[in-house]
């Protein structure tokens, strides 16, 4: 289990691996990273695990191939020197690496390589892309009108990319500017659900060719999170903004019901199965049924003391769930 963090000096980042088993620490690796972004620096995006490398990525930029079990660096880089991105980024890189196609796929958001392809064995470019800024959220790889595409935000539009060449294959800029573009977007069958602050949650369809159709088909402008990435279990949506809210993900986005709690704030995880829906808010873990027509609690644990949102997203390794607080990191055994 790999998580990133900051050394105590506060000059460093600090990627720390260890056994899942017992707890204790296997490796680390730190390097200087030095800067200034609003809410530190301390990396934003989740590791990535491909075989027998893990590919750690940290906020100013600097991207490290390592042997997932010694710690060795394979290769690195950093993206945002390598690749002359200029722009301004407030909040750093946020968006997690993205396995595709044999590629390792990053945004550097730079002119000449808004998104890259590299070989994930050696960090060779297999290709650039040219184009904006990158946003702040993660990148996803689907199916979507019959084309393998990689999808996501750069700085202001959302858009899709061939993986085998780095095309750009659509454009869609939403009606309504200034979107930080944080939560993931998903495949809902081969349909695209999106969810930002100032533009709502979107479901828009493909045409043939694999652009996508820019009027969605359903909306739902209430549903609108900062930070918060939506879930699809079974035709029901559900996602974390001040309250939990459960759509209906088959029809026109309406709301099915919402539940509030002391444990629900701005920012909120789920993970979800087809009959378990678990909902990690500030400092508890809440357990519900995702097919109830009333929200129901079924039950809860305190994580931590302090109220914090959970903005480092969990890991659920079989019945075992890994989380973090600020100073503490905990194994929950969920089997019972």
């Amino acid at each position: 289990m790999i998580f990133g963090s900051r050394s105590l000096d506060d000059r460093k980042d600090l990627f720390q691996c260890y056994d899942t088993l017992a707890g204790l620490k296997l490796w680390e690796l730190e390097y200087a990273a030095e800067g200034e972004l609003d809410y530190g620096i301390s990396p934003r995006t989740t590791p990535l695990i491909y075989g027998d490398l893990v590919f750690l990525f940290g906020a100013l930029g600097d991207l490290h191939s390592v042997d997932l079990l010694s710690g060795e660096v394979q290769w690195k880089t950093n993206v945002r020197k390598a690749f002359v991105a200029t722009a301004e980024m407030p909040w750093g890189y946020c968006g997690s690496p993205l396995l595709v196609d044999g590629k390792l796929i990053i945004n550097p958001g730079a002119a000449n390589a808004s998104l890259v392809a590299l070989n994930p064995k050696t960090g060779q470019v297999l290709w650039k892309s040219p184009g904006k800024a990158c946003g702040y959220g993660s990148l996803i790889a689907g199916r979507f009108g019959g084309k393998l595409q990689i999808v996501g935000h750069d700085t202001d539009s959302l858009g899709g990319w061939d993986p085998k060449t780095g095309k750009r294959l659509w454009t869609l800029t939403p009606p309504h500017e200034n979107d930080f573009n944080v939560p993931t977007p998903i495949n809902v069958d081969g349909q695209l659900l999106v969810s930002t602050e100032n533009n709502g949650t979107r479901l828009y369809r493909f045409k043939d060719n694999g652009e996508i159709d820019p009027k969605p088909v359903a909306e739902n402008a209430q549903l609108n999170p900062d930070t918060s990435s939506p879930v699809v279990v079974g035709d029901r949506l559900f996602c974390v903004h001040y309250v939990l809210w459960c759509l209906n993900a088959n029809g026109k986005l309406e709301r099915i019901w919402r539940l509030r709690d002391a444990a629900l704030s701005k920012h909120g995880v789920i993970i979800a199965s087809s009959d378990r829906l678990l909902v990690i808010g500030d400092g508890e873990l809440l357990l519900l049924d995702p097919l109830a027509d009333k929200p129901r609690i079924i039950s809860r644990v305190k994580l931590f003391e302090d109220k914090v949102p959970p903005y480092s997203h969990p890991a659920l390794v079989g019945t075992k769930l890994f989380i973090r607080s600020e100073n503490q990191l905990k194994c929950l055994d969920l089997s019972n």
